[in-house]
């Protein structure tokens, strides 16, 4: 429970559920439609193998990543315009290299299948600060379904180490979403929000985000 709103607290999740546990919730038409969706994702390989979600750290020899990646920050932006703030007022300089990249497939978006990726073939890429190479930045412009966002994040997270890391997420959402009393006519767009959790004891850069405004997808998991 939160100790107060804009407090992000970890709800429960199915994501650990076993199959027999899910399919006992599902009914036929939701069966039918999970299967078409699988044979959309997995179809082309043609093995019966499922790779949805893969993390690729270039400086890796094989991408293999044996230890965990020491983290002191790691800021992921995520959507579109996030990204492109990042593009615009962080990454335009030569402090930064790109050292990895997730390769991503679903309806919506598919990155390249080989085995040393480029930037101009993923949508979502991390970039190293050349002077403190314990700063990450994750760029996700890419859309990553609901069924993928447990293994994103597990795939990403799984990869470096959890202590003593602060993670800051970038997202944007439209003006005509966002719950108030004033009309949003009269709003000064575009304006920052923020969420964050008991943990983070430094000062936040702007006003907490208020009831009854959430987040979703991707920045919310």
């Amino acid at each position: 429970m939160a100790t107060f709103f804009g407090e992000v607290v970890v709800a429960p999740s199915r994501a650990g559920l076993d199959e027999e546990e899910e399919a006992r919730e599902e009914t036929p038409e939701d069966r039918e439609i999970r299967r078409e969706i699988e044979k959309k994702r997995y179809g082309r390989l043609g093995l019966g193998v499922r790779v949805e979600i893969d993390v690729v750290w270039t400086w890796k020899s094989g991408g293999d990543a044996v230890e965990p990646l020491v983290c002191s920050r790691f800021i992921v932006a995520i959507g579109r315009n996030a990204a492109a703030f990042l593009s615009s007022f962080i990454l335009d300089s030569v402090c930064w290299e790109v050292v990895g990249v997730v390769k991503l497939w679903n309806e919506w978006c598919r990155t390249s299948s080989t085995t040393n990726v480029l930037p101009t073939d993923s949508f979502c890429l991390f970039y190293r600060l050349i002077a403190d190479p314990t700063v990450l930045l994750c760029q996700c412009s890419c859309y990553v379904a609901e069924d993928q966002q447990f293994q994103w994040l597990e795939k990403v997270f799984g990869s470096m180490q959890k202590k003593g890391v602060q993670v800051t997420i970038l997202s944007t959402c439209p003006v005509a979403d966002y719950k108030t009393q004033e009309s949003t006519l009269t709003l000064a767009s575009p304006f920052l929000k923020a969420l964050k959790t008991k943990e983070f004891q430094e000062q936040v850069c702007c006003p907490l985000l208020e009831q009854p405004n959430i987040v979703r997808d991707l920045p919310a998991a």
